[in-house]
C-alpha cells in the first residue's frame, strides 16, 4: 500500500478534520481513475519529513527549502496549494516576523541582540526567509544573542508569547490559521514586518512516479477545487487553488540562502 501524508497544516483540530475530508475525496477520485493501492487514510505515524523520500510515497507536502536543498531530483513536484490568507499571493507566501505586542521594537534593526526562535533549521518560512532578512544587518556572522530551535511554528509562537524568545518568523498560513481558530494564542503578539515571498509548500510524489500518475494526481487536485461537497473543507483550509510549478520556480528559495551566504551569514546566529 502506498502512503499519503498531509501533515503541515493540521492544527488546530478543524484543520485536521478538513484535511481528512480533502484526502477522502482525493482517495476516492484517484481510485475511480484507476490508481491502485491508494491508502484509505493519511499516514499518522511517520514524521512528515520521513514521508518525503519514502519508497511507497503517493503524495506528501514538503517545504520549499528542504525541496531545493535535499529533494530535487529525488521527488517529483505535483502542485503547490494556493491559500487565501493575508501574506499569500497566488502560490507565493511570506512569513510574518512576530514580536510581543508590548515589545519596544519598531524595525528589524531593533531586534539586534534579542532572542530568536526558529521551528527548524531547514524551514524556509521559519529560517531561510528570516536569515535573508537579517543577513544585511549581521556583523561577523551574528545578529541575535541566542537562537532556540522549537520544533514547530506553533511552539515558536508560544516561545515569543511566553517571553522565552523575542522574535520568530511564522509562515503566513500558520499565522492566519492560528488567528482564526486559536486567537488567544496570538493575542499578545504583533507582526513587526513581512519577509520576502517565495513559492509555498509543494505537494510531491516519489521520484520514479510515472508521467501518467503525476497527471492523475494533478487532475484529482484540480477536481478537489471545484467539487461542491468540498466547499466547507476548502473554506476551513483557506484553500483557493493548486498551481503547477516547475523546479525553476523554486529557485528563489535557493537564491535567498545564497544571498545570506554571500553576506557572511550562513546560519541564523
Amino acid at each position: 500500500m502506498r502512503i499519503a501524508s498531509l501533515a503541515m497544516y493540521v492544527s488546530p483540530q478543524p484543520l485536521a478534520a478538513a484535511t481528512a475530508t480533502l484526502w477522502a475525496f482525493l482517495r476516492d477520485d484517484l481510485r475511480r481513475e484507476g490508481l491502485t493501492d491508494v491508502p484509505d487514510r493519511l499516514d499518522a505515524v511517520l514524521h512528515h519529513a520521513d514521508a518525503w523520500l519514502h519508497p511507497a510515497l503517493l503524495l506528501a507536502q514538503t517545504c520549499g527549502y528542504p525541496y531545493v536543498r535535499h529533494l530535487r531530483g529525488k521527488v517529483r513536484l505535483v502542485a503547490t496549494p494556493v491559500y487565501g490568507h493575508p501574506g499569500c499571493d497566488g502560490p507565493d507566501m511570506c512569513s510574518f516576523v512576530i514580536v510581543r505586542a508590548n515589545a519596544p521594537v519598531r524595525s528589524l534593526e531593533d531586534l539586534r541582540g534579542t532572542r530568536a526562535a526558529i521551528n527548524d533549521p531547514i524551514s524556509n518560512s521559519g529560517t531561510n526567509l528570516l536569515r535573508a532578512a537579517i543577513a544585511p544587518r549581521s556583523r561577523n556572522g551574528r545578529f541575535f544573542s541566542s537562537v532556540a530551535e522549537t520544533g514547530s511554528h506553533l511552539a515558536s509562537i508560544d516561545a515569543v508569547a511566553s517571553d522565552t524568545a523575542d522574535v520568530a518568523a511564522i509562515d503566513c498560513v500558520t499565522y492566519g490559521n492560528t488567528q482564526r481558530f486559536d486567537p488567544e494564542r496570538v493575542a499578545g503578539l504583533r507582526v513587526l514586518t513581512a519577509t520576502a515571498s517565495t513559492p509555498g509548500l509543494p505537494l510531491v510524489t516519489r521520484g520514479d512516479a510515472s508521467d501518467d500518475e503525476l497527471l492523475l494526481l494533478c487532475s484529482s487536485l484540480g477536481r478537489a477545487i471545484t467539487e461542491p461537497n468540498l466547499a466547507e473543507a476548502r473554506a476551513v483550509l483557506s484553500l483557493k487553488d493548486f498551481a503547477v510549478l516547475s523546479d525553476a520556480d523554486y529557485e528563489p528559495v535557493a537564491e535567498l540562502a545564497r544571498f545570506a551566504h554571500r553576506l557572511g551569514y550562513p546560519e541564523i546566529a
